[in-house]
């Protein structure tokens, strides 16, 4: 298995340098390369293709919200040879800048005083697409970014019964396993609902799904 390849992202140089130690130690990933703020992490990320970028939210010229907003534009994603994930390093809890870099495509976010194994096991449950944060948690998050509740689009009606009980179920934070026993199917017919509900839905991934049915009010 190829190695997780991370880009960091913050303005401060230390913190770049403390991090990127504690990555490179860990088995099974390693930093390919560095920023100091979200204009210079666009340039990377094109020229380097990294698995994960560590991305922090407060930072001079571009800001991580608006960097992570490019990355995820439609034309980016198109051109990409493989999945991006997006952590967000914020210093506050239930940052607003949080949930908009969330909604934008982020994965989640990581408190900047988090500890070497809570940061290693991030970056494997992104890079593996599921949330940092458990979805009560993303939930609450959301809410606070408060925004009127949108009406149900008609792509979700395309979803079948079993689509749409699958997606209640990721949306409630279950994983495949879970789901498994519940709609009575196999794992991997599981995994092909999964990728069902995100292509008809036109979504990223689990993250997104949370999100969707957090706005549409469906969970």
């Amino acid at each position: 298995m190829n190695d997780i390849e991370v880009l960091l992202v913050d303005d401060q140089e230390l913190f770049r340098a403390g991090v990127a130690v504690i990555v490179d130690a860990q088995d099974g990933m390693r930093v390919v390369g560095q920023a100091g703020d979200g204009l210079e992490a666009i340039q990377q990320v094109e020229a380097l293709e990294p698995d994960v970028v560590l991305m922090d939210l407060r930072m001079p010229e571009m800001d991580g919200v608006e960097a992570t907003r490019q990355l995820f534009a439609s034309e980016r994603v198109a051109r990409r040879a493989k999945p991006l994930r997006v952590l967000v390093l914020t210093t506050f809890n239930l940052d607003d800048r949080a949930a908009t870099a969330i909604r934008y495509g982020a994965s989640g976010f990581l408190l900047k005083d988090t500890t070497p194994v809570m940061l290693r096991d991030a970056i494997r449950t992104v890079h593996s697409g599921n949330a940092v944060l458990a979805p009560q948690d993303l939930s609450l998050l959301l809410d606070g970014d408060f925004r009127s509740r949108a009406p149900v689009p008609s792509s979700f009606q395309g979803l079948t019964e079993k689509e749409q009980e699958v997606f209640t179920a990721v949306a409630k934070g279950m994983s495949n396993a879970e789901i498994a026993g519940l709609v009575f199917a196999s794992e991997s017919t599981v995994k092909t609902h999964v990728g069902a509900i995100l292509r008809k839905l036109g979504l990223r991934d689990r993250v997104q799904i949370v999100v969707f049915a957090h706005d549409h009010g469906l969970v």
